[in-house]
């Protein structure tokens, strides 16, 4: 193989190297990222340390809505060396959330909260203050809370959350394969029906 072929060869391997990363870089900033779970605060909906993949594109033509579970950049008080959490979304602009002995209320109308977490068929209690408050959501947040009531640290202490801190929705559960499928998002049907 003469000296030209040969780099001619290097320079083939560097081009594809180059534009295996640039594609990579644009998949991860504008299209899907994994996300790791660390928290508890998902279970039994998600547990610590599967993985989910974080949907970046849709969110920026179609708004979030009340059951999705996104990713987010906590308030810096709460911020844990630079880790997002995941909760799912509750309340949305203009939303009343209210939160009256453990029961979450929305515009005045009760949940149906089947992705509570449960032990021994039972939803877990929550412990004060976080069994009683009310909410209203400003133009442009969200209001978030984790499956797991009792250990979820989320828009009951912290407050809403800016829609620009969201990093997106996760919706496709990938690791362990075991696991791997498609995260369902409620439809509250109830609270549909009572909309003006």
């Amino acid at each position: 193989m003469s000296r030209r072929s040969l780099l001619r060869r290097l320079l083939e391997i560097v081009e594809v190297i180059v534009l295996t990363l640039a594609i990579f870089f644009v998949v991860q900033t504008f299209v899907a990222q994994p996300y790791q779970i660390h928290q508890g605060s998902m279970e039994t909906t998600l547990e610590p340390d599967q993985f989910v993949l974080v949907d970046k594109l849709t969110p920026r033509f179609d708004a979030y809505k009340r059951g999705d579970i996104v990713v987010f950049a906590p308030p810096e008080s709460w911020a844990r060396g630079g880790t997002p959490f995941i909760k799912r979304v509750i309340g949305l602009a203009g939303d009343t959330v209210e939160i009256r002995d453990g029961r979450v209320v929305v515009n005045g109308t009760d949940l149906l909260e089947p992705y509570v977490f449960q032990l021994d068929g039972q939803a877990q209690p929550t412990t004060d203050p976080l069994e009683h408050g009310s909410w209203t959501v400003p133009v442009g947040e969200l209001f978030l809370m984790g499956d797991h009531r009792a250990v979820s640290e989320d828009s009951r202490l912290f407050g809403t959350v800016p829609i620009d801190h969201v990093v997106g929705r996760a919706w496709l559960r990938y690791w362990p394969v075991g696991v791997f499928g498609v995260l369902p998002s409620p439809t509250y049907e109830k609270l549909q029906a009572a909309a003006p």
